[in-house]
Formats: structure tokens, sequence, C-alpha cells
């Protein structure tokens, strides 16, 4: 029976090459020399660190911008408030892994709301997907392609 799985993944070398190329590039603007300014990446949380609000904007659009270059969607970014404390602003980047319940209850009543002739299972942080003809799963993938969800959906392990 065809399947595959539905997951929201981010690679996270290419995160870490992206915070690289951002760092490299906050280090030799002229607007933030000798600011502190700088970026630091620790398992799926990305600190950003300046002298004020301001900065740190640019410094998020830095981000933005070379996150994008290496194809890490920007939706998988949960940015938090910015904390100033005298001289030093911080700004925490979590990037999202993994479907939580909620949206995966979400995509499987969607799926099930459409008449489409699968069957969605919840499986941890993955939903699978099968059903009896390959152009079925197809219809499904299309479908929820054009959906409006909180994070970012990859298909893969699509199996005949």
């Amino acid at each position: 029976m065809p399947s595959f799985d539905i997951v929201s993944e981010v690679n996270l070398h290419e995160a870490a090459n992206a915070v690289d190329q951002a760092s490299r590039e906050v280090n030799t603007r002229f607007d933030f020399k000798g600011s502190g300014a700088k970026y630091e990446l620790t398992e799926s949380v990305i600190t950003l660190t300046a002298e004020n609000d301001f900065q740190l904007q640019q410094m998020m659009d830095i981000l933005h911008l070379k996150l994008a270059k290496r194809d890490v969607d920007i939706a998988s970014l949960k940015a938090d408030d910015p904390q100033i404390s005298g001289r030093q602003a911080k700004q925490t980047v979590t990037l999202i892994q993994g479907i939580d319940t909620t949206l995966a209850r979400k995509v499987v009543k969607l799926i099930k709301d459409n008449k489409m002739k699968v069957q969605a299972a919840i499986n941890g942080d993955k939903i699978r997907v099968s059903g009896k003809k390959r152009d079925d799963l197809q219809e499904c993938m299309s479908m929820l392609r054009t959906g409006e969800f909180e994070q970012p959906l990859q298909f893969n392990n699509f199996r005949d």
C-alpha cells in the first residue's frame, strides 16, 4: 500500500552555515564596528546580542536573508520578544522542528474533511498518510501544499 510521511524539519547544518555567514557580515559591517553584536547557535536556538533594539532588528533581517539563501524556511522560526537591559539587548530565535499534536490533528482533519481516499495517522512528530493509489497520495500532497499552516510541511519517505 503506497504511503508517505508529513514532517516539519529544518536542516540544522544549513542553519548553522547561515548563522556563520550572518555573523561574518555583522563583523564586517561599518555600523556594527565595536558594538559587540553577535549570533550564537546552540542546538536549535539562535541568540542575537546587540547594543540596542534597532541593531537587533538589523541582525534579524540579515539572518532571514542568509537563511532564505540556504533554503531554510523562515516560517520555521519563532522569535521571542527582545530583552533590553542597560547597554545590551538580546533576542532568542527558536528553530521549530516536528509537528505538534494540535497541528497534526488539524492536518488530519483537513484530509478527512476533503473526503480524500487516503488514511492519515499521527506517529509522534510526523503524520503517515497511506492510500490504495499513488494518484490519491499526490492529490493529498498538492492539497496540503496549498493549505496555510503555522509551520512549513515537507513530504518524505514516499513508498509504492
